[in-house]
Order: C-alpha cells, then sequence, then structure tokens
C-alpha cells in the first residue's frame, strides 16, 4: 500500500530541491533519511520531513487497513519537484532603475510504497 505526502510553497528553488531529491530516489525509505539528515544542501531537511511524512502516512494507512507495518521494507517509489508560484521582487539599481528579483518556489512530492518479497530476496 503506497502513501505519498507532498510539501508545497517551499522556498527553496526546484533545481536546487532536485539536485536533492536524485539523491534518494529509489532507496530504502530508511537509508533515505539518514542520507537527507547529513546532506548539505539546504533542501535537505525540507525534503527529509517530506519523506518521513510520509513514512507516517504509510503507517496510518497499514494501521487503518489492519495490516503489518514493517517501515524498512518501504521504498521511495517516487519523488519529484514541481515548480510552485514565483514571488516577484523589485531592486533599485543605478540612475533611477530597478530590476527584477524572482523568488522561486517549489511544490516537493514522495511516494513510498513496501517492496515486494520477491524483489526483497535479490
Amino acid at each position: 500500500m503506497e502513501a505519498k505526502a507532498q510539501a508545497r510553497f517551499v522556498r527553496v528553488t526546484p533545481q536546487k530541491a532536485r539536485r536533492v531529491v536524485d539523491l534518494i530516489r529509489g532507496k530504502q525509505a530508511d537509508v533515505a533519511v539518514a542520507t537527507l539528515k547529513f546532506a548539505p544542501q539546504a533542501a535537505g531537511e525540507t525534503v527529509r520531513k517530506v519523506v518521513e511524512s510520509a513514512i507516517a502516512n504509510a503507517r496510518v494507512k497499514a494501521d487503518r487497513a489492519s495490516e503489518a507495518f514493517d517501515e524498512h521494507a518501504l521504498v521511495i517509489t517516487e519523488a519529484y519537484v514541481d515548480e510552485g508560484p514565483t514571488l516577484k521582487r523589485f531592486r533599485p539599481r543605478a540612475q533611477g532603475r530597478a530590476s527584477q528579483i524572482l523568488k522561486r518556489t517549489s511544490h516537493i512530492t514522495v511516494v513510498v510504497a513496501p517492496v515486494e518479497k520477491k524483489e526483497r530476496a535479490r
């Protein structure tokens, strides 16, 4: 049973967040959390929180369905970053001009699912 978590309107550029998400795609969920805990990028903390939220959502879904839950069997099946709305700000420049500054936001999505038993045997 797969579970999903999203963080929307995160104030980090999608390009920087994608670098972090690419580190964890396809990994086991607990390994991904450990990797993100020590990632030097600023987006690492936000992505870690989304992964932990997806794990918690999987636990709740398993409890509601009265199924056994094993956190070590969860794998990150999907992880992607979409572009959110861009905040437009202006900065004063020389000779009375103004230049635009684009403050980009991201929507971070992580989907976790338990790995099948025959896949785990490999």
